[in-house]
């Protein structure tokens, strides 16, 4: 608990939001994927509550999901326009499996790994979007109290979250279409073998996002352009790709000629597209990874 939020029991008001704690940070978390964020925007959000009259807020609950909401909005705005810019935290935990064809009775382990994949997919998502799927999805939020916190209508924020809805059952998708999702990524892996910058763009969406998690910390970067051509720069480590699971998703690992690997990395689909990419280049966690040998 951080020292300047004491649990005071003889203060109602802290007492209250002690109470709200864990609930409001593991909304952050779902919001911005990492629990030092998530752990800022709580003490944020308990700032902004000790310099507030408490006699003046009827639902105190409603009240601190709404800061929370805002200030983790706020973030996750910053980072799309920074998004060179590394995090403070690393990815979600990544669980790698050879890609040999998900049979019906795997289903289980594909199950295993959703409470993983989701921050994955909702990685790929827009800001508004993330944020009214998170909190109406995960935390029952009320469309109206989503709605003033993104400044828009109770049905506008409705129709954000049922298009975040339908880009996550997309990414968390069952095995049959898990194939129509590797063939994308067999594209995309092929035309960066080849160094062909134009089939590259062709399989990325326009506003795809590459986070890497490197010995620096989590580096992002937005855009086809820019994703395409740090692709095509791999050429050589894209020739010895091994095709994976990734966290239930089509995923690739790429090894250094002396066999130890290179990279771990995690593709979400959308129709003929790739929309997010993560993975992992820090060699200090890939060696701490469980990996397949190399095929």
């Amino acid at each position: 608990m951080p020292e300047s939020c004491p649990t005071n029991p003889t203060n109602p008001v802290a007492e209250a939001f002690e109470a709200q704690r864990d609930r409001l940070r593991a909304v952050a978390y779902r919001m911005l994927g990492s629990h030092a964020d998530a752990e800022d925007v709580v003490q944020e959000a308990w700032l902004r509550l000790s310099r507030q009259d408490a006699t003046t807020i009827e639902n105190l609950d409603g009240w601190l999901t709404t800061v929370v909401g805002r200030i983790s909005l706020d973030v996750l705005r910053t980072r799309r326009s920074r998004p060179e810019a590394p995090y403070d935290d690393g990815l979600p935990e990544l669980v790698v499996t050879l890609d040999d064809g998900l049979a019906p009775e795997d289903d289980a382990v594909l199950a295993d790994s959703v409470g993983l994949a989701l921050l994955v997919v909702l990685d790929s998502l827009r800001p508004n979007e993330r944020l009214a799927f998170v909190l109406h999805d995960l935390f029952a939020v009320p469309f109206d109290e989503i709605g003033t916190i993104l400044g828009k209508s109770t049905d506008a924020a409705k129709m954000l979250a049922s298009r975040a809805r339908r880009k996550v059952q997309t990414g968390r998708e069952t095995p049959g279409a898990a194939r129509e999702q590797r063939q994308v990524v067999d594209a995309f892996l092929a035309a960066a073998r080849d160094g062909d910058f134009e089939g590259l763009l062709r399989v990325l969406d326009p506003d795809v996002r590459l986070s890497v998690d490197t010995p620096g910390g989590v580096v992002v970067t937005l855009g086809a352009t820019k994703v395409a051509r740090g692709a095509k720069l791999g050429a050589a480590a894209a020739r010895r790709g091994q095709a994976v699971l990734v966290n239930g998703l089509p995923g690739v690992i790429t090894w250094h000629e002396d066999g130890t690997p290179r990279s771990v990395m995690a593709f979400t689909v959308e129709g003929d597209r790739i929309t997010a990419v993560i993975g992992v280049a820090d060699p200090a966690k890939l060696a701490g990874m469980d990996l397949p040998a190399p095929a």
